[in-house]
């Protein structure tokens, strides 16, 4: 959640916050925001930190241009785009969103864990470097990855 007179970002999750017990989870049971989850989530597969960093370039794709990359008239739909197409072109909502944040966009959201950021320093310093260059200079940027150095 970004805050613009403040200039502050808040990161949450209410899509989990009344769970209080973990046994009452069952196996192959989705939890979690589904239109931030990553595709191996949903795949039900073994999770890392890379999947919270696609979760994170969701958000930030998000802030930049006021919607999801993923959207789907059913939940199953949803979660078929998720894992199986790319996400919305950013450009056609947002065409001032600058090509380097675009190209850093969709290596963090790539399908293929293997091929996003692996860990949230290398995320964080691509943000920083596409920031520097001069690519982006939209406070919402900047602020995101002031974000990401207290999450990570």
């Amino acid at each position: 959640m970004y805050h613009p007179e403040s200039d502050t970002v808040k990161v949450t999750d209410f899509g989990i916050a009344r769970l209080t017990d973990s046994s009452k989870t069952k196996t192959g049971m989705v939890l979690g925001t589904p239109s931030y989850m990553s595709p191996e989530q949903l795949a039900g597969k073994k999770i890392d930190g890379r999947s919270d960093l696609f979760s994170l370039a969701v958000s930030l794709y998000q802030m930049l241009c006021g919607k999801l990359p993923f959207e789907g008239e059913s939940m199953g739909r949803l979660m078929f785009r998720i894992s199986s197409e790319p996400p919305t072109d950013i450009l056609t909502v947002n065409p001032k969103v600058p090509a380097g944040i675009v190209a850093f966009l969709d290596r963090a959201m790539d399908k293929d864990p293997d091929q996003r950021f692996q860990t949230g320093e290398e995320f964080a310093a691509a943000v920083r470097q596409a920031a520097a260059a001069g690519v982006a200079t939209r406070p919402t940027l900047e602020t995101a990855a002031s974000a990401v150095d207290i999450q990570l």
